[in-house]
């Protein structure tokens, strides 16, 4: 079977230009995808793993909080956190407290309340874990 010719003389050619062209088509658009997909689970890997440290970060301030209740100081206050994976992350912890009567004596209960936070409210990449926490200095 012979090609035929065009009015100028030469052969006629390219019935192969338009698979090959919707063929890299095609393998670009799943690259493009592959990449997307990707990136979005490197984000949610990077995400879960912040939400992990501000939750680590929120019960450094509940044990924080209970050493100074348990040693006289209800107050509260405000931690940044600089060492380790918790580096960056603001804590801000509270404290109330009540006295209740066990057997003879008085004894306290504390709730405390801790709030992590990394990042800026509203952008990508903030995490906030906020917990709360009870505990006594009754003995019996």
């Amino acid at each position: 079977m012979t090609v035929p010719a065009s009015p100028s003389g030469r052969r006629i050619g390219g019935f192969a230009l338009v698979p090959a062209l919707f063929l890299l088509v095609v393998l670009g658009a799943l690259a493009l995808v592959a990449i997307r997909v990707g990136t979005g689970q490197q984000q949610a890997v990077t995400m879960g793993l912040m939400q992990a440290r501000a939750l680590a970060a929120a019960k450094t301030g509940i044990e924080w909080g209970a050493y100074e209740a348990l040693h006289g100081s209800c107050t509260g206050g405000t931690l940044s956190l600089t060492e380790g994976a918790l580096n960056g992350f603001s804590v801000v912890v509270t404290c109330n407290y009540a006295t209740f009567t066990n057997g003879g004596g008085n004894n306290n209960y504390y709730q405390i309340q801790s709030a992590a936070s990394w990042g800026t409210y509203g952008q990508p990449g903030y995490v906030h874990r906020a917990i709360v926490s009870t505990i006594t200095d009754a003995t019996s």
